[in-house]
């Protein structure tokens, strides 16, 4: 199922996606689309089974807002330095362990919500991730097939970085990753049982229609269940906790001087295949 939440930013009703392209209104059978929701089987299957009927009234999807396809998200663990070719680009040795980092739930917005490049910024970059959304409960896992058994879906995120605030300010990454907008995040949810094999995704971002990153999961150092496993090693994941993977190589830190970093008035569009399309314009804070 490709799940989503439409509507003004915080009043947002969840909805479904139908193999037509048709939106379908899912506010008779669920509050929302959050961690509970995740976590209770039989109401998945009631979504599913009023889907297959045809039973699910029709949304006019004309003008609506697409927000974040997640509501009341705990906490986004971040894996850093996760591809091969990221890693070379940026002149990284592939780290031993996987890298991780938080950004703060306040920094999700919706695949087309404007994104605000911080004040004093003259190193905001992109990163198109693969985020995996958490639907059972997880600790101390003990093989990364049994962590993907804790996958609820998979969804398209932008890792939106500012590199001086993280790289050249001091302390740890914290304050290039949360700045206010920081983790455009959809525009579905696309349910595990869509997704057979997450290390076979392609991901691709453009700014301003020129590509500048192509690539795929399958370059990933730490492949999706392994994250998963090793992250649940050092805190209890919960339904509706979200991890965002990494990023393949043609960010613009890796670039030659003068590096292309992102300024106001700049688009940016990103893909997963499979997983939907985003669109932001960025603007200044």
């Amino acid at each position: 199922m490709k799940l989503l939440r439409v509507g003004t930013a915080g009043a947002e009703r969840p909805a479904l996606l139908d193999a037509e392209g048709t939106l379908r209104d899912l506010s008779g059978l669920v509050p929302d689309i959050d961690g509970p929701l995740l976590a209770d089987e039989a109401a998945l299957g009631r979504i599913r089974t009023a889907a297959d009927a045809g039973d699910l009234p029709a949304l006019e999807d004309g003008g609506l807002r697409v927000g974040p396809p997640l509501a009341r998200i705990g906490k986004i663990v971040c894996i850093g330095l996760n591809y091969h070719d990221h890693a070379r680009e940026t002149g990284a040795e592939p780290p031993g362990e996987p890298v991780i980092f938080f950004k703060a739930a306040d920094t999700v917005v919706g695949p087309h919500d404007t994104v605000l490049v911080p004040r004093g910024s003259v190193k905001t970059d992109w990163e198109v991730e693969l985020a995996v959304v958490i639907g059972r409960t997880a600790r101390y896992l003990g093989s990364a097939e049994e962590a993907l058994g804790h996958v609820a879906g998979y969804a398209v995120a932008h890792d939106v970085s500012e590199r001086e605030f993280q790289i050249e300010r001091g302390g740890t990454w914290d304050k290039g990753k949360n700045c206010e907008t920081f983790n455009p995040l959809g525009p579905w949810l696309v349910t595990a049982d869509e997704v057979p094999d997450p290390q076979d995704l392609s991901l691709r971002l453009w700014v301003n229609g020129e590509l500048k990153q192509d690539g795929t999961t399958a370059e990933q150092i730490f492949p999706v269940g392994e994250v998963v496993r090793y992250v649940s090693q050092f805190m209890t994941l919960y339904p509706g906790d979200v991890i965002n993977t990494g990023t393949p190589a043609g960010v613009a830190l890796g670039q030659p001087e003068p590096k292309p970093f992102l300024r106001a008035g700049d688009v940016v569009e990103l893909e997963i295949g499979g997983l939907g399309r985003q669109r932001q314009v960025f603007k200044s804070a």
